[in-house]
């Protein structure tokens, strides 16, 4: 449990951090694209040197890939709409939530009556956190929510079947081909071509951020329920509120940390038991 405790904050810094770089980006979309673009191409590099794929679980990796997709589509969305300090904690902390509850009905996990009470007092984090936001902001947060909801236990199921380092390597592969066939459908090929062309430094240290945080959640969930892990992974949203304030310049700097807090105090609860 140590171990995966470990894993999980370190992959919460590192998160908050790549986020922040992409809502500090002018093309959010292409940002994020870019982004698994570069951590796919060093994935392949990766699963090559150590020898290729074997016994993997082929259809999470579909599906997961599919619903990064959405994923990227809605993140981009929501970080145009609103600010970093309250799209950031909507989104994680909902979809800390799905995932626990995705745990519980389709991995055999369980959750106890004080993760019940946790699950409770993390949502009325989220609605204090809310407030006055505009709507369609909190529906793409929301959005975002549901895909990490949707793709946290499957990856969870791929990971755990698979075992080891494998599973997390190829899930960028396929993140990757998806984002990039949306792209190319919406006809954004020269943009593309441009950023990988121009942007490739950043855009591989935003990559290697991505890459190790997936790959430390990857392998808590095989220590750990599902619930517990991206719980504490969502220590990350007291770092966006921070960051939000401090780095971006946003208001209501006090409510939203409290409401930060108060959701990351029902995470805790989430996984006291």
């Amino acid at each position: 449990m140590l171990a995966a405790t470990l894993l999980a904050l370190a992959a919460a810094v590192l998160h908050a951090g790549w986020n922040l770089w992409v809502k500090q980006s002018e093309d959010r979309w292409i940002a994020l694209w870019g982004q698994m673009t570069c951590a796919g191409i060093m994935c392949a590099a990766l699963l090559v040197a150590l020898g290729g794929a074997h016994n993997i679980a082929w259809w999470p990796l579909v599906a997961s890939a599919a619903i990064h997709s959405f994923y990227a589509v809605f993140l981009a969305r929501a970080y145009n709409l609103g600010d970093f300090s309250v799209t950031y904690p909507i989104a994680r902390g909902n979809g800390a939530v799905l995932a626990a509850l995705g745990g519980v009905v389709f991995l055999n996990d369980h959750l106890s009556i004080v993760n019940v009470l946790g699950i409770a007092i993390a949502a009325g984090g989220l609605f204090l956190l809310a407030g006055p936001a505009d709507n369609k902001h909190v529906l793409a947060a929301l959005c975002v929510s549901l895909t990490i909801g949707i793709y946290s236990t499957v990856d969870s199921h791929g990971s755990r079947v698979t075992g080891g380092n494998l599973y997390p390597l190829t899930i960028f592969m396929t993140g990757a081909f998806f984002i990039s066939l949306h792209g190319l459908a919406m006809g954004r090929a020269q943009e593309m071509k441009h950023t990988l062309r121009t942007r490739w430094k950043p855009l591989t240290v935003t990559a290697c951020a991505s890459v190790l945080t997936y790959w430390m959640v990857l392998l808590a969930v095989q220590r750990a329920s599902v619930g517990y892990v991206t719980a504490i992974r969502e220590s990350s949203l007291v770092l966006a509120a921070l960051f939000g304030w401090k780095v971006l310049k946003e208001g209501n700097a006090r409510r939203r940390i409290t409401a930060a807090g108060v959701v990351l105090l029902g995470l805790i609860v989430l996984v006291a038991s």
